[in-house]
């Protein structure tokens, strides 16, 4: 359900109590890698944090940033937060990558999916956060590179673990119809899964339901990177995935960017005022005004 904010928007010069719906999402964590030649598969990225859910009283000026998604590399990042007002979606975390022989970076961020090596060094995926998706899963770590990382978790489920050979796949996000049409928003990323010429081409788990990027499948030729989650859907990057016979490197994919939607009465006067970097489009639709943040940071002012 949609929740209302009082007072957020004001009719006339007086103060007025107006329902206004909104949907605020961060940006999702990127893919992760492996910036050595030691064979390593990269967990998915978790998904950006979702809020619909409370409600709370402001003036009639309010902020408004929508996070990026998290930079892809050999060892990704989180996702940045999304504000609409007080409120704050928290960035989605990195999938587990692995970039020293001691493997110290294996774990993923918040929500991130855990990498795969053939050793024994712990692999789980971060825990969830407030407002965060779901856990990540657990990468697969075999004998002989039958290495795989795992999903990075959803809004609305877990990241799956990895298995011989097969990442797993992001966690599904949440759906929305604030715009008029249901949108599922906050997937996971799918981890990567290794190449190994006594296992053949590994296959990359799949992006969760909701912009989650699918992992990297690897295969006989360099290391490959992961792809990106969608652009405002906060879906977490996908996992890279070395060619262990080889070696190499490889970057997860970058995280998807958030979004932050508000919608009220089409009774009622348009946004004054939407100053700073935002990037926004409105449409008029079901008797709404919707006024979509798609980038950037200002002060929005009825």
């Amino acid at each position: 359900m949609l929740n209302s904010i009082t007072g957020l928007l004001s009719a006339t010069s007086a103060a007025a109590t107006l329902s206004v719906d909104y949907v605020v999402v961060a940006g999702g964590g990127s893919g992760g890698g492996n910036s050595t030649a030691n064979g390593a598969a990269g967990g998915g990225g978790g998904a950006g944090g979702y809020l619909s859910g409370s409600s709370y009283s402001v003036g009639s000026s309010f902020t408004v940033t929508v996070g990026a998604g998290g930079s892809g590399g050999g060892t990704g990042s989180n996702g940045v937060s999304s504000v609409l007002s007080a409120l704050t979606a928290v960035g989605g975390g990195q999938g587990g990558s692995f970039s020293t022989p001691t493997g110290s970076t294996l774990n993923g961020g918040s929500g991130g999916g855990g990498a795969g090596r053939n050793a024994t060094e712990t692999n789980t995926g971060g825990s969830a956060s407030s407002g965060q998706g779901s856990i990540g899963g657990t990468g697969y770590s075999g004998a002989g590179f039958a290495i795989s990382g795992a999903g990075g978790g959803g809004k609305n489920s877990v990241g799956n673990n990895a298995a011989n050979q097969a990442g797993g796949a992001g966690g599904a996000g949440t759906a929305s119809s604030i715009t008029g049409a249901s949108v599922t928003r906050a997937g996971g990323g799918g981890g990567g899964s290794s190449y190994h010429p006594n296992y053949g081409n590994g296959v990359g788990g799949g992006g969760g339901a909701g912009g989650g990027a699918a992992g990297a499948s690897g295969t006989s030729g360099s290391g490959i990177n992961g792809s990106n989650g969608t652009a405002n859907t906060g879906g977490g990057g996908g996992g890279g995935a070395d060619n262990a016979a080889a070696g190499g490197s490889f970057n997860g994919g970058n995280g998807g960017s958030g979004i932050v939607i508000i919608r009220y009465a089409d009774t009622l006067p348009d946004l004054t005022t939407i100053g700073g970097t935002l990037v926004h489009t409105k449409t008029t639709t079901g008797g709404y005004k919707i006024y979509s943040f798609t980038a950037g940071t200002g002060t929005v002012t009825v």
